[in-house]
């Protein structure tokens, strides 16, 4: 009797599959697959830090690398690991190096430092990948990345703003829809 159940129970299990599996995810197309695995190569690259900044568009088969960072040898990295991912054929690396500077080094440092140190701010230190970014090239800062609201993107650039040493303050943080 119990066979006969389980038999019962299994086969509208199976009725019914159709209806979950159509709320699974549609297969990714090659380009989908392409810009995540590109993606996954770029954030995982050691070194890569709240300090860097870097981003890619596509041109076909062809990855065209923006952003800036702060060693030389990632945006090197960067452009290597991108060239082995298989259905890439050229890779056009316009990745800025930040000058060498120990004035924007501190710089970096103190922004973090007074930004995170903020209550409403410090939970965008949490995670592998910041979502806020802080680029410092000759004592003028840049705010890229991404946040909550519009409050949490003002107040960014105005701590960063309060740094004894920063010419200027761009904020190119944009909120989270």
């Amino acid at each position: 009797m119990k066979n006969i159940i389980f038999t019962a129970v299994f086969a509208s299990f199976l009725a019914t599959t159709p209806l979950v599996s159509a709320s699974l995810p549609t297969t990714q197309t090659d380009e989908q697959r392409l810009v995540n695995k590109i993606r996954h190569e770029l954030v995982t690259l050691p070194f890569y830090g709240v300090f860097d900044n870097m981003s890619f568009s596509l041109d076909g088969r062809k990855v065209i690398l923006h952003g800036q960072v702060t060693r030389p040898v990632l945006s090197s990295s960067a452009a290597n690991v991108v060239k082995r991912i298989v259905g890439v054929e050229e890779v056009d690396n316009q990745i800025e190096v930040l000058p060498l500077s120990p004035n924007d080094d501190r710089l970096r440092i103190a922004v973090y430092r007074t930004i995170f140190s903020q209550a409403s701010l410090g939970r965008y230190t949490l995670g592998a990948i910041p979502p806020v970014r802080i680029l410092v090239k000759n004592g003028d800062v840049t705010l890229a990345g991404v946040v909550i609201n519009e409050m949490d993107k003002n107040l960014a650039g105005l701590f960063a703003n309060q740094v004894a040493g920063v010419f200027s303050v761009t904020n190119q943080l944009t909120v989270e829809k």
